[in-house]
């Protein structure tokens, strides 16, 4: 099969994607709301707090 830059976009493969949800917004209030919920933003908040404390001793 040739796929050379011309036969690509003559046939528009270029650009296609199957979306099985478009909605993207609602995507990610569901991944933020997951990220709450699960404890994971406890984790991140801590682990900056101990990275910023640990970054202060560790400069000159």
């Amino acid at each position: 099969m040739d796929l050379s830059i011309h036969n690509v976009i003559s046939h528009g493969l270029l650009f296609a994607q199957h979306i099985e949800d478009p909605d993207i917004l609602g995507q990610i209030s569901d991944a933020w709301k997951n990220f709450v919920e699960s404890g994971q933003v406890w984790a991140l908040l801590i682990g900056v707090f101990f990275g910023y404390i640990f970054a202060n001793f560790t400069r000159f």
